[in-house]
């Protein structure tokens, strides 16, 4: 180990290690005993999919299965969230868990880093958003992604802190995941400062896109805010505000965004209950309660069922970004239906998008939110549609009862009675699913989160006050030495 990667090691063991890990609580399931198996049921298939699937030399995550895939980086992250949550649970051994984490870790930290897309997996700290699952280097065209480095690095600081025993590999664990996140530059993809820019190209430079909100884009500023290397300014926090758009829908009052899965990636991270920026105390809420309004809404309009597509109901309903059956336009019962494959699907009263395919990690992902909804919702689908959607990682990632056509697909296949359902499971499904099923049952990804100093410094620098924010103790200042040494390619 690097006299870098020692002094980071010392200085996450002694933040990490001023409690021990949260131990699990049980939390009543709506729906009794049933509801409790079903969740247990739920989240060890969900872990299944990291655990099984990932390559346990280098820790690269396919981006899906059963098909043969490249990786995913926003999976890895899941990945290395779903592993602690694994040692908890007892579905692995806290050493197995352990051994596998630091083995992603590494494999990371060692990746080349370099300007040049010919075997390099990122460049400036950032990683590109799929990986080849040989080489780990960059998978076809794909881009440096800002946000999916920040899926992955909030995985990284999440193990961080929950391998907190002084043994040589927990030690390793700590430090190699400070070494990655003091490694990205924040300030670099500032390309139209103060907003950070969604990714970069060798080929083509930056993308001509900025995060603003609201989106799944908090976990990245929060990150860039707590950087005690390349930290941002707090203008930025401002400039990812400035496009929220906040009204009613299905009976609902709240921040919009149409998929659901921007209201639970950062989520999955950071504990928003009773904390508030300065828009969110102007509205009288938080981030957590907004995202319950959000859920409720999109159970409320498939309910409503206004689309007129079949199988919306009170417990089937969850529009999020997922495969979906075809690319085509046809009629059925004498109505032209617009279908897509792959499409980042949502309800809102900004925008609907929506072709009748329902994905489960919807409601799976906001279990956290509403249980009440999400879990009845969950055993229903199940209940109704059987092996057709839940098998071996639990949830498939998408299935559109409308969608009968007797045509040849690109992914999954067509039941003429119960409509089309994809074959394939989605790390960005899995995670999600595994996380908030677990923070709903012991809040074991918030209350190690919540100890982080980057987190929290990033949450202050934001403006967030009230709540835990108030009692959590100062980060404190970035010792000398600590960034990483240089490796071949960087």
């Amino acid at each position: 180990m690097s006299v870098a990667l020692a002094v980071a090691a010392t200085v996450a063991l002694a933040s990490c290690a001023r409690t021990t890990t949260p131990r699990l609580a049980p939390t009543p399931s709506p729906g009794g005993i049933q509801g409790q198996a079903f969740l247990d049921t739920v989240e060890q298939r969900s872990f299944e999919y990291f655990w099984r699937v990932s390559d346990p030399r280098t820790g690269l995550t396919p981006d899906r299965a059963l098909a043969p895939t490249f990786s995913s980086i926003a999976a890895i992250g899941f990945a290395l969230t779903a592993y602690p949550i694994g040692a908890e649970r007892g579905y692995v051994t806290r050493d197995a868990a352990a051994e596998r984490t630091l083995a992603t870790l590494r494999f990371l930290w060692t990746a080349p880093q370099s300007p040049d897309d010919a075997g390099a997996a990122g460049f400036k700290g950032f990683f590109y958003h799929f990986l080849d699952m040989k080489t780990g280097g960059r998978f076809g065209p794909s881009e440096l992604s800002t946000i999916d480095t920040a899926l992955l690095l909030a995985g990284a600081l999440f193990a961080q802190g929950y391998f907190d025993a002084p043994t040589p590999v927990e030690t390793a664990i700590r430090a190699t995941a400070d070494s990655l996140y003091r490694r990205v530059d924040w300030r670099w993809a500032q390309n139209f400062p103060p907003a950070i820019t969604l990714g970069w190209s060798p080929d083509s430079g930056f993308l001509p896109y900025d995060w603003r909100g609201y989106n799944e884009g908090m976990i990245l500023y929060v990150l860039a805010l707590g950087s005690p290397t390349h930290a941002v300014g707090s203008d930025v926090w401002g400039e990812y505000e400035r496009t929220y758009r906040w009204g009613t829908f299905y009976g609902q009052n709240y921040l919009a965004f149409p998929p659901l899965f921007g209201h639970q990636y950062s989520q999955v991270w950071i504990d928003f209950r009773g904390i508030r920026d300065d828009y969110m105390r102007a509205h009288g809420s938080d981030y957590f309660e907004n995202s319950r309004r959000a859920t409720y809404a999109q159970r409320g309009y498939a309910e409503a069922d206004s689309g007129g597509w079949l199988g919306y109901d009170a417990t089937t309903w969850g529009l999020t970004a997922s495969d979906g059956p075809y690319d085509t336009t046809v009629v059925i019962a004498g109505r032209a239906r617009r279908f897509r494959t792959y499409s980042a699907r949502g309800a809102s009263f900004t925008r609907i998008n929506d072709d009748g395919t329902i994905a489960p990690t919807a409601a799976g992902g906001s279990v956290a939110f509403a249980p009440e909804i999400a879990i009845p919702a969950l055993l229903a689908m199940r209940q109704r549609y059987g092996d057709n959607i839940f098998s071996t990682y639990g949830f498939v990632d998408a299935f559109n009862p409308t969608f009968t056509l007797p045509v040849k697909l690109y992914g999954g296949r067509v039941d003429p009675t119960q409509g089309w359902f994809d074959s394939d499971y989605l790390g960005i499904d899995e995670g999600p699913i595994v996380a908030m099923i677990e923070n709903y049952r012991s809040g074991l990804v918030w209350q190690v989160m919540r100890r982080n100093p980057y987190i929290v410094q990033g949450l202050r620098r934001a403006g967030f006050r009230d709540g835990w924010i108030d009692q959590a103790p100062a980060s404190p200042p970035p010792p000398p030495g600590s960034t990483p040494t240089a490796h071949p390619g960087r």
